[in-house]
């Protein structure tokens, strides 16, 4: 999953640069909006193409620090229907200890106000 969403990012920038050149040599303002034609100015092109080859970069890296950081619990937990222990390889864990170990999920207990009215009304 991370490399796919870092692949979308990179050629998002590969297409950004590749208008940033296109409408350098194409003059597209001037064909499409009718402006003034402008020189072909490739320093200026080089320089943009720098800038978003930097903000590509801070883009990507900060996009992985947050991908790394995601941990997704996937497939199917055998879970006890009495206790709602969770069985991982022939041993049963607490739902809570397992779920709190695999994800930067944290527990807090409190009674739902149908058990609430259940067993304290």
């Amino acid at each position: 999953m991370t490399g796919r969403i870092i692949t979308y990012e990179l050629i998002g920038f590969v297409l950004v640069i590749f208008c940033i050149w296109l409408n350098e040599i194409l003059d597209i303002p001037h064909y499409l909006l009718g402006a003034k034609p402008t020189p072909i100015n490739y320093m200026e092109s080089l320089i943009e193409s720098i800038a978003t080859i930097i903000l590509c970069g801070l883009v990507v890296f900060f996009t992985y620090k947050l991908l790394r950081r995601i941990k997704l619990l996937e497939g199917f937990l055998p879970v006890c229907s009495w206790c709602r222990k969770i069985r991982i390889k022939d041993q049963w864990e607490d739902m809570e200890a397992y779920i709190s170990h695999h994800s930067e999920a944290d527990f807090t207990h409190t009674v739902c106000p149908e058990c609430r009215k259940k067993y304290f009304d």
